[in-house]
């Protein structure tokens, strides 16, 4: 006989987000060097040493390697590194989140120090992750139902499992972002 218990919402939502990242994403990142992580396979936005953003592009963040950024946003957007696509999970989709919702250590792209190698970025990431999906994992129905708050602007009065659905989606994007710039730079001509 099976259990036809119904997992919760919550159980639900976490183990979306926790499945992706134990079996796809993190075990993928193993072996991440630092050529990989700051290779440029065409012009764009990396995370470069303070003071040399790439052209057209400003500088955020704290320390001696801050991320590129425009406002607004060029159209097309330009092509971003497995570096910089790191800085964002870890600042703005993990680590903003859980310092607004969880109480996590207080995150922004402005105050960030990024990393400048491969390791230091994978530890980053680790902790933002952890951070975000610990919270998640403690919540409960009423803590999925509540409103997300003046922390999401015009979607404060969203549930905050629309949030969770958001990052998880946000999460598997980057992620399946980084792992195919790893397989292009594995595959590229010499």
């Amino acid at each position: 006989m099976t259990d036809t218990t119904a997992r919760s919402l919550a159980t639900a939502l976490a183990e979306q987000l926790s499945w992706h990242w134990q079996t796809l994403l993190r075990p993928k990142l193993e072996g991440l060097t630092d050529e990989e992580y700051l290779w440029e396979p065409a012009p764009g936005w990396s995370v470069r040493p303070a003071g040399s953003p790439a052209p057209g592009a400003i500088q955020m963040g704290s320390g001696g390697h801050r991320i590129d950024f425009a406002f607004p946003e060029p159209d097309p957007p330009p092509l971003t590194t497995i570096a910089w696509r790191m800085g964002h999970l870890v600042v703005g989709v993990f680590g903003v989140r859980a310092a607004s919702h969880f109480g996590g250590p207080p995150m922004s792209y402005e105050s960030h120090a990024y990393a400048g190698t491969a390791a230091e970025a994978l530890r980053q990431l680790d902790r933002a992750y952890a951070s975000w999906i610990g919270g998640v994992e403690a919540l409960d129905e009423a803590g999925l139902a509540r409103p997300c708050g003046p922390a999401e602007g015009p979607y404060a009065e969203f549930p905050l499992s629309d949030l969770v659905l958001h990052i998880n989606r946000e999460a598997i994007h980057h992620g399946a972002e980084i792992l195919l710039l790893r397989d292009l730079y594995r595959n590229r001509y010499a």
